[in-house]
């Protein structure tokens, strides 16, 4: 090869490598499209315009004794223990409305229990329980719906539950109140109520692990971060509902909340 012909080749390797380092700029500032979109679910804030966005759902197990106890499980010797739902399925309630629930395919024994909600602002892994609340962002008033015949189905088989706990609609709530506004919530009577009947009566006090020592455990497990919320366990007295009945929650300190089963 001359060496113009080398001079050529060399030259044109310039321009073609100059044109790639040109393009690659451009193609990684270019923004990539999604498929479809996909909805950012959210819950209100009370007395605010701005929305929560929520990215994971966590649920602590049998975390009231009487519970525990009503459920086959020892709570002076069992930890904490979780699980989570899909972020899709909150069902926002408004205060002072009865929400149309539908009541869920598959199951013939569907129930209920109240439980308090904490979502957090901020996260982090091993969070010591003295700087657990200082993730959170507020509170709210939430049911934790169960389809508790496939729950019991696949516990007794040893599989997996989800299809027990995490379906359309099963993360029922109110809107969130800021911390700053409400405080700590670490007592104060939880109830709820069918059809004017009430069936769960405790208080926030009996919580087995507070939503602090909650925080600080989950955070071992995951990276909690900011739009995580906890629903925080449930009291004595879960039941069935069926269509038609009217569910009345309520926590001190809170608007109460209420769905009917369609």
């Amino acid at each position: 090869m001359t060496n113009i012909d080398r001079r050529t080749v060399l030259a044109g390797s310039a321009v073609a490598l100059a044109g790639t380092a040109l393009a690659t700029p451009a193609t990684a500032q270019g923004t990539a499209k999604t498929l479809f979109e996909v909805a950012q679910v959210t819950i209100p804030v009370e007395g605010q315009s701005e929305v929560f966005p929520v990215r994971r759902i966590y649920c602590i197990g049998r975390n009231y004794a009487a519970h525990a106890l009503e459920r086959g499980s020892d709570p002076t010797r069992e930890p904490p223990f979780f699980f989570q739902k899909p972020t899709d399925a909150i069902q926002n309630v408004k205060p002072g409305t009865v929400a149309d629930h539908p009541y869920p395919s598959l199951t013939k024994n569907y129930h209920h229990e109240v439980e308090l909600v904490a979502a957090l602002k901020s996260g982090g892994t091993n969070i010591p329980p003295e700087k657990a609340l200082d993730c959170v962002f507020g509170y709210t008033v939430g049911l934790d719906m169960t389809r508790r015949d496939l729950q019991n189905e696949m516990a007794g088989m040893k599989k997996p539950w989800e299809i027990g706990k995490s379906f359309d609609h099963a993360a029922v709530l109110g809107p969130l109140h800021p911390a700053s506004k409400v405080g700590h919530p670490t007592k104060g009577e939880i109830s709820l109520a069918v059809n004017g009947k009430v069936r769960q009566d405790s208080d926030l006090s009996k919580m087995i692990w507070s939503v602090a020592e909650q925080i600080s455990k989950l955070s071992e497990a995951f990276e909690l971060k900011a739009g995580d919320i906890i629903y925080s366990g449930t009291p004595e007295n879960v039941g069935p509902v069926v269509k038609g009945d009217v569910l009345l929650a309520k926590i001190a300190g809170f608007p109460d909340m209420s769905i009917k089963i369609v």
